[in-house]
């Protein structure tokens, strides 16, 4: 067992490591990995930083969490991280976020949830049928990406995890396609660049794979995971499963119009915060 004052020590180093990241994610800045005693060596560490920048930003900037990014657990690694409401953006024509060090936009498509009634901690794992009733609608969103750290690549997953996994925000799109049994694990995604009046737009094409499959896989997961950790997923917030086609690197000031495949389509101006 752990004595009171090795238990201290861990809760400062957490509060520590988060006030550092919290503060780096408010500015839009990177910097250095933490220093090896702030830096987290387990899941359940990597968590608790993460879980405390997002208490900073409650308590301080009246900054909730909106929405949420998970995948299906692997061996390997869990997915799961907070977004913040000032960084959510509804269906705007514009899209404000912090330029990668290329001076890019960095994204990745996403199927956004809609959490329409509230789903509390509870003793029981909930059904599958059960949060299928508690969802709203299914919109085309955009995962906004950039790391704390100078050398992403050098951090491991607990660092990224702490951080947020990568993630600066959300931009939520149009409803998906009404029309019934459209395919959600795969589309031809196609992103059509505008390069100015005169001149013909570029596209980028690929096939787009969700990278569990079922999109909802990792939503029934998230789910009862966070209400085995007390945490409620509440009426307007929103949760994504995973990126279609990795990270897109796209152009400021450019409108870009993205087709979902029959899914939908929507267009967006990227532009630097």
């Amino acid at each position: 067992m752990l004595s009171t004052a090795t238990i201290e020590q861990v809760k400062t180093h957490i509060n520590t490591a988060a006030k550092e990241l919290a503060e780096r994610r408010a500015a839009g800045t990177s910097g250095d990995l933490l220093i090896p005693e702030l830096r987290p060596t387990s899941f359940e560490q990597a968590f608790a930083i993460q879980q405390a920048v997002a208490e900073i930003f409650k308590a301080s900037d009246n900054n909730p969490i909106a929405a949420w990014k998970c995948l299906v657990p692997t061996a390997e690694k869990t997915v799961v991280a907070p977004i913040y409401q000032d960084d959510v953006y509804q269906q705007s024509t514009t899209c404000p976020l912090y330029p990668s060090t290329k001076g890019l936009a960095r994204v990745e498509p996403e199927l956004a949830f809609e959490i329409a009634r509230d789903l509390p901690p509870r003793s029981t794992p909930y059904t599958e049928a059960e949060i299928d009733e508690a969802l709203g609608d299914i919109r085309l969103a955009l995962e906004l990406i950039k790391s704390r750290y100078h050398t992403p690549s050098e951090a491991t997953h607990f660092d990224a995890l702490a951080d947020g996994l990568v993630n600066q925000g959300l931009w939520l799109g149009p409803v998906l396609n009404p029309l019934a049994d459209l395919e959600t694990s795969c589309f031809e995604l196609s992103v059509d660049i505008a390069n100015g009046e005169h001149q013909q737009s570029d596209t980028l094409q690929k096939s787009a794979i969700h990278p569990n499959g079922f999109p909802k896989a990792g939503l029934y997961w998230l789910v009862n995971f966070l209400s085995a950790q007390g945490i409620s997923l509440t009426q307007g917030q929103y949760v994504i499963t995973g990126s279609y086609a990795g990270v897109l690197d796209l152009p400021l000031a450019q409108v870009c119009k993205f087709e979902y495949g029959a899914l939908g389509q929507f267009a967006v101006t990227f532009t630097a915060k």
